[in-house]
């Protein structure tokens, strides 16, 4: 059993009967998918799932997903079934893909945000399916954190942002993927509307045409306020070759500074000497799944400014592009080291600064990651 801060170490636990009772109750449950902890509550609830607003702080007019147990379920949420869906629920499902469908008279507008539309999706991790089983409806559930701020990839994340505001917290240990799922809009034409744990390509082949991801989509959905994902700290995104250059310019002014570090310039990490570095890892799915714990990592040790760039869009780059674009928010501006394009910048907070250090990025949790 965890010991969270903010959460008494008895509501929080395996005890999978103990969860689905307190979601029959009308109480919060916090608990872990492949992508991110959720906090869930029965979509049909209405009391329940404004809780989940309440408690989150989050816009009443953003729609949350309904988790389900199984793709048997999909007809009884939705008014319809294209075969789009079908497709993509027989080759992702369980997964980290969520389909956006027209809704059925079941949904309550609380949990859609009063669109006519509903989110859905079925999760791949053990005890996400056997509290689903249990409980045996949907579970509403956004990312169990703060609106706006770091997602949690371990059930300690949750005390650090929620405390007691959770009823019960289902421990099921380190998310495997790490971002969220890809939400993907299947009323019509199909369209990314949220990259995620699925990649385009992925999707391309499963439904044999060109799947677009829209920028700036009409269909509100989780994750697509301009600043999301946040730390504490500020982003600021560069050019890779840029990186090792601006965490120093900002260094030279006395700022405390954390440094994701490309992995094809984790040879220049002396130059950052006594900054927070963390050399990305040289693949998508292990920087995925590691990214929310390396931001967190920066607000650990109380970085004032992150430096850091995106990745190639490409297979999960782009779900990893999206988290960090939002972390540094909707504010552009040019960046005062010479020669040097801040791509965007967040926040204005400036706090006092620990320790800093240069890690490889498996030393900041203290074990090797074999996958």
């Amino acid at each position: 059993m965890s010991d969270q801060p903010g959460i008494a170490p008895e509501r929080v636990g395996l005890d999978v009967e103990r969860a689905a009772g307190t979601l029959r109750a009308g109480g919060l449950v916090a608990f872990p998918t492949e992508t991110v902890y959720g906090l869930g509550a029965d979509a049909e609830n209405v009391d329940a799932v404004e809780r989940v607003f309440a408690v989150k702080g989050r816009p009443s007019t953003h729609p949350l997903i309904v988790h389900l147990s199984g793709a048997r379920q999909l007809p009884d949420w939705v008014a319809e079934v294209p075969d789009a869906a079908r497709r993509v629920a027989d080759r992702f499902w369980p997964g980290p893909v969520t389909l956006v469908l027209r809704r059925g008279r079941r949904v309550p507008r609380a949990v859609t945000g009063g669109l006519e539309t509903v989110a859905l999706r079925v999760p791949d991790h053990p005890v996400a399916r056997a509290l689903l089983t249990a409980f045996g409806g949907g579970v509403a559930a956004p990312s169990a954190n703060r609106f706006g701020s770091v997602s949690p990839t371990a059930a300690a994340h949750v005390g650090d942002g929620l405390g007691a505001d959770v009823d019960y917290v289902l421990d099921g240990g380190p998310c495997a993927v790490g971002v969220e799922s890809t939400i993907v809009d299947l009323t019509g034409a199909p369209a990314i509307l949220r990259p995620g744990g699925v990649t385009r390509e992925d999707l391309e082949r499963a439904l044999g045409c060109s799947v677009p991801v829209r920028a700036r989509s009409a269909v509100r959905v989780p994750g697509q306020h301009p600043s999301h994902y946040a730390p504490r700290a500020r982003v600021v995104l560069v050019e890779p070759g840029q990186v090792i250059g601006h965490a120093e310019y900002l260094a030279a002014q006395g700022r405390r500074v954390g440094v994701l570090l490309p992995p094809e310039f984790a040879g220049g990490a002396g130059a950052c000497a006594g900054q927070r570095v963390i050399a990305v890892p040289d693949s998508g799915a292990r920087y995925a799944r590691r990214l929310f714990e390396f931001l967190r990592d920066f607000d650990r040790h109380e970085c004032e400014v992150v430096v850091a760039s995106v990745p190639t869009p490409d297979g999960l780059g782009l779900a990893i592009a999206d988290r960090l674009r939002r972390a540094a928010g909707s504010r552009s501006q040019t960046a005062a080291t010479p020669g040097c394009s801040a791509v965007a910048e967040r926040g204005d907070e400036v706090f006092e600064v620990g320790g800093a250090g240069c890690f490889d990025q498996d030393e900041i949790v203290g074990t090797k990651d074999s996958t």
